[in-house]
């Protein structure tokens, strides 16, 4: 359970506060009374939640590269935070393909620079480093992925995101240790593995959510490519509530929870593409229905599932809304006028929060 009195004025750092799960999570910070800085690039697209909820504005926004090693230490000094978030990446597998050298700078030595600045601060009592369900060797189960089976990857943001995992498992190891816990150091670090993440404020391209909303505004027919791809769909707030009960455990209790979490879906919230866009197209008002492209220019996953097992027995974490309830809120979000964007991100982050 997400304990409010625990955040508040707790010092809190966000990188990638400027993409769609950064700005959410920032969002809700600050709603608990956190005192959150934030570090990212300029937002990725316009419009954009950051802007829509004013994300610079509560949470001392700084505009870097976590490619920048001097710069970001400079950052996390200077907040001399007790709890990292580490979101920042390039969360995109098309755009992985497009500019592969890109992505594994991103999201290998980013969380390379992020753990290296994070050694500076001796303050720092907990990091949660944000990875991905994809992170595993897909081998197309139709069980789910459990937080020990093997690192692997396709295409390169998948493999990257793998690398990243390792990454994290090393410097845990080498430099915070869980034997040393309370005598060479008190950090705990844990990393995040969460599923397909949608909601409002999602306006990335080559996403499954913000295409079906551009071609529905444009009044056109929303195109779909791999129909019967089934993925582990969640509200963005689910796995965000996940991240934040792992980052006060690691903060109360230290290593006991420094290791690799999952925070998926129930089972039957694991959906096809094709079911996702015929229910929110029926859903919305003045669709124009949808189509299917056949021509798949690279590889996707057919199927992809987590265990969640781990997180519901140990962090006692639970799933709270299903997918029919995450759809209605998807809608009613981009339904809002824009300059009511923000009250209603904070309307459904408490009614979230107090079910």
């Amino acid at each position: 359970m997400i304990d409010r009195n625990f955040w508040k004025g707790k010092r809190v750092f966000v990188t990638g506060s400027t993409g769609f799960k950064g700005s959410w999570l920032c969002v809700w910070l600050n709603e608990m009374g956190a005192r959150v800085t934030s570090y990212s690039l300029a937002p990725p697209t316009s419009p954009s939640l950051f802007e829509l909820a004013e994300v610079d504005k509560i949470s001392g926004w700084q505009d870097g590269d976590i490619r920048e090693l001097k710069t970001l230490t400079q950052a996390i000094k200077k907040a001399d935070p007790e709890i990292v978030f580490h979101l920042a990446a390039q969360s995109l597998v098309r755009e992985s393909y497009a500019n592969p050298v890109e992505t594994y700078a991103t999201n290998v030595m980013g969380s390379v620079n992020l753990l290296e600045a994070v050694r500076s601060v001796p303050g720092i009592r907990s990091v949660v480093m944000v990875t991905t369900d994809k992170c595993y060797e897909n081998k197309e189960w139709y069980w789910g992925y459990r937080e020990d089976e093997p690192m692997g990857g396709f295409d390169p943001y998948s493999s990257s995101k793998g690398c990243a995992e390792l990454v994290t498992s090393a410097y845990r190891r080498s430099f915070f240790h869980p034997q040393d816990y309370g005598k060479k150091h008190t950090t705990a670090i844990a990393s995040a593995r969460a599923g397909n993440v949608i909601g409002g404020g999602d306006f990335a391209t080559d996403r499954l959510i913000p295409d079906i909303i551009r071609a529905i505004d444009a009044g056109e027919q929303v195109v779909i490519r791999s129909p019967n791809a089934i993925r582990p769909w969640q509200h963005v707030l689910e796995p965000l509530s996940g991240y934040l009960v792992l980052a006060q455990k690691l903060y109360q209790n230290g290593v006991e929870f420094a290791e690799a979490w999952n925070f998926g879906p129930l089972d039957e919230d694991a959906k096809p593409v094709e079911w996702i866009v015929k229910t929110l197209c029926e859903l919305w008002p003045g669709n124009k229905g949808y189509t299917i492209q056949n021509n798949q220019p690279f590889h996707e996953a057919t199927y992809l599932k987590l265990d969640i097992s781990k997180a519901k027995s140990l962090l006692d974490w639970m799933p709270r809304w299903n997918l029919k309830v995450t759809l209605e809120t998807i809608v009613d979000w981009y339904c809002t006028p824009g300059i009511e964007k923000l009250n209603k991100t904070l309307r459904q982050i408490r009614k979230y929060h107090n079910e």
